[in-house]
């Protein structure tokens, strides 16, 4: 399958990503969100987001954002998707949502076109069973910050076939990406163990154990990681963490994946982590 014109939904912080990432190794990119507003805003995270990889990438040919966002077409409407080969849906976490985001997919693009599912918890099974095409439907679970990382989550949904998993990892490929292919679960691998880690820590904050660098160190001092649980939330948004551990919550009906009232205060109060400017951190 040539894959020439991609469809990214959802302009959020995976969203702009994922479009910046594609723009940037030579796809043709149709950026759909709601509003003029979020997709302005959209527009000029990238251009920063260029900005900072030219800073921090010398070595690497970045491009400038003027030659990027030439390649990316920033649109509310769902209809310009009836060219699109490929599609990567990054809506919200709330499944209300997600099912009428792939009942319009499913009417408007192609019988041919792929639609990947980046999304935290839910499972690809269930995505799939909103379309008439489950065999072309797949989880691609990117990483934050997309252009930076080099590993996707690839899932595979029950009905998932063979040839759309090649199309997946062709794909991917030229997004200078490789993958890791599991089976479906809600949260999958990384989630299913990130979520119920990063909700911990948080209860070990309410608890006063121990304070929010103080756990984070641990985590970077002790084992190597690069981040710690709770700068890692701050960095994913406490409004998705939360929406993704209710998820898992209601999937599995296990109390381990009860969200900790903490973290609901949190977010209730406005405070997603580095998108609101103050998580568990202040950021300027």
């Amino acid at each position: 399958m040539n894959i020439q014109v991609v469809g990214v939904v959802g302009a959020g912080v995976m969203g702009i990503g994922v479009a910046q990432n594609l723009a940037q190794t030579g796809y043709q990119v149709i950026l759909v969100d709601i509003s003029e507003e979020i997709l302005e805003n959209a527009k000029q995270e990238i251009k920063k987001n260029i900005r900072f990889q030219t800073l921090f990438n010398k070595e690497k040919k970045v491009g400038s954002p003027d030659d990027i966002l030439k390649k990316i077409t920033f649109s509310t409407n769902y209809k310009l998707l009836d060219s699109a080969d490929f599609v990567v849906e990054n809506v919200t976490e709330k499944w209300d949502i997600k099912k009428e985001v792939y009942a319009q997919l499913d009417a408007i693009c192609p019988e041919r076109t792929v639609f990947a599912a980046n999304t935290s918890a839910i499972p690809i099974t269930r995505i799939a069973s909103a379309t008439k095409r489950a065999k072309n439907v797949i989880g691609m679970h990117f990483m934050n910050p997309v252009p930076m990382k080099s590993m996707v989550e690839v899932i595979r949904g029950y009905h998932t076939s063979d040839a759309t998993i090649e199309i997946a990892k062709s794909f991917l490929a030229q997004m200078g990406k490789e993958c890791i292919l599991v089976n479906d679960s809600p949260g999958f691998v990384s989630n299913r163990v990130l979520m119920l880690t990063i909700n911990e820590a948080i209860f070990l904050l309410q608890e006063r154990v121990a304070s929010a660098s103080d756990v984070d160190k641990i985590f970077k001092t002790c084992f190597g990681h690069k981040m710690g649980p709770l700068e890692t939330a701050d960095l994913i948004g406490l409004d998705t963490i939360l929406l993704s551990i209710e998820v898992l919550y209601e999937s599995f009906k296990d109390s381990k994946y009860r969200p900790c009232p903490l973290l609901k205060q949190m977010v209730e109060a406005g405070l997603y982590g580095q998108k609101s400017k103050q998580g568990f951190y202040v950021y300027q």
